[in-house]
This record gives C-alpha cells, sequence and structure tokens, in this order.
C-alpha cells in the first residue's frame, strides 16, 4: 500500500551503506521513522528532501508498521539555516526537542505547526533569535500538556506577581510562600509576564507579533528555557553547543 504525507525531517541516521533511517514529523501520523534507500548516493534524487530539518511530500509503502520512502519532493529547505551556523544550530535544538515531545503515530498538527513557524520565522522573518527561541520553548511546553498557571499569584491571587515558579509552573509575589508552592522561583518583570501570557494564548499565526526590550527578552529567555528543561527533565545537547559557540548576547 502506498500513500502520501507532508512532513519535516527531525533526525537523520545513516543506514548501511548508502541508505538514511529518518525521524518525521508528519501531519497525519505524528512521528514515525522512514527507511529512506539510496539516498545517501550523488544519484538519488530524493536527497534533498531526505535533509534534516527539510520539509517535504513523501510517498512511502507500509508494510507491517514499517515504512519506506519511494519517493520525496521537498516543500522547504529553508535554505538560511543553512547558510548561517548560528541559525542551524538553534533550528537544531528546536527539531531535537520536537522529537523529544512527539509521540510516534500520535498526530499533532499543532506541534508540527509551532516547528515549521519557528523554522520560518528564524529563516525568513529577522526576529531576535531570543524571542523566537522563547517562544517556541513555552509554546511547546503547553502543547506537550505543562501549560503553566500565568492568571496571578498562586497564593495571595495578586494579578501582577514578579516570580515564576519553573517547579511547579505558576505565579508568585516575591513575599508569598505555602508549602504547596515551593520549588525554584525565578524574577519575572511585568514585560516578561505579559509576554508569557500573549504566547500561551496567541493564534498561532501571530505568535511572534510582539516586542519587548533587550532586558526583557533575556530575561523571558532564561524563563522559557528554565522551564521546558525544568518540565521535561532533561538537558539537550543541540543547545549546550548552540551557546557554547556563540556566547556573545545578541
Amino acid at each position: 500500500m502506498y500513500e502520501k504525507t507532508e512532513g519535516i525531517v527531525l533526525r537523520e541516521t545513516e543506514y548501511k551503506d548508502a541508505d538514511k533511517l529518518l525521524t518525521v514529523l508528519t501531519r497525519e501520523h505524528g512521528k514515525i521513522t522512514l527507511k529512506a534507500r539510496g539516498v545517501r548516493s550523488g544519484r538519488s534524487r530524493s536527497k534533498a528532501a531526505c535533509q534534516l530539518l527539510t520539509f517535504s511530500e513523501f510517498t512511502v509503502s507500509e508494510k507491517q508498521g514499517k515504512y519506506v520512502i519511494t519517493e520525496a519532493t521537498p516543500k522547504e529547505m529553508f535554505p538560511e539555516l543553512r547558510a548561517d551556523l548560528e541559525l542551524l544550530y538553534l533550528a537544531s535544538y528546536f527539531a531535537q526537542v520536537t522529537d523529544a515531545v512527539a509521540q510516534e503515530e500520535d498526530a499533532s498538527p499543532e506541534l508540527l505547526s509551532l516547528l515549521l513557524n519557528a523554522l520560518y520565522a528564524l529563516a525568513k522573518l529577522k526576529k531576535p533569535q531570543k524571542m523566537i527561541k522563547a517562544v517556541f520553548e513555552l509554546r511547546l511546553a503547553c502543547i506537550a500538556g505543562f501549560m503553566p498557571d500565568l492568571r496571578g499569584c498562586a497564593v495571595c491571587g495578586n494579578v501582577q506577581p514578579n516570580r515564576f515558579n519553573i517547579t511547579q509552573g505558576l505565579l508568585q509575589c516575591a513575599a508569598c510562600r505555602s508549602d504547596a508552592t515551593d520549588g525554584i522561583r525565578m524574577p519575572v518583570s511585568a514585560g516578561s509576564l505579559a509576554a508569557m501570557r500573549y504566547i500561551a494564548a496567541a493564534d498561532p499565526k501571530r505568535l511572534f507579533s510582539f516586542t519587548l526590550s533587550e532586558s526583557a527578552l533575556r530575561e523571558l529567555n532564561d524563563l522559557t528555557e528554565s522551564y521546558l528543561t525544568m518540565r521535561l527533565e532533561r538537558g539537550f545537547f543541540t543547545l549546550d553547543l548552540y551557546k557554547s559557540l556563540f556566547i556573545e548576547e545578541k
């Protein structure tokens, strides 16, 4: 049986002499593994479509739950990312996080849309990298089931608290404590809090339609990164690599 599906390559692994095993996030089937035969050969017509971070249309044959690519056509290769090492490392981090969150054979069009929008923003919109990274991290946490409670202080109800509890995923005032809200707390300014509320609730097409001061953007970036890695209970080597190679503030 043959069928067509669209998806973005999250991971590629060399297999045998000229093959690849691709981890692809698709619209219809969620995350799936595709075998790309002969794709590492210079003569392969599917070579471009089977690269990391490429959004492609795949024609696949399925047998006993295993998928083999028979034809692949790239729809968006994001050449701007491949021409800039810094952008490439950040985009690779997005792919690795998506791979960690996506479920096998569980469709998540919202997750695919977020990743494509984030890659498009990196490649085309020329938005600050910190903004794109923060939007991606917080929105992905929401999609993955870790929506933070951003209504107000979980203890006193103040709608403009100044601490974000990354362990519990809730807001608190600096002076407010309770046994139920123990955890690691980070400062959150009014600007960062407004941005977090916007990111959590915004229409997917307008996720990047806001502005922040450089200091608030730096704070927001630290908050979303800390929150996501805390909730996923793991780190990401692509993030470590991105941060180690590009230390200067953007």
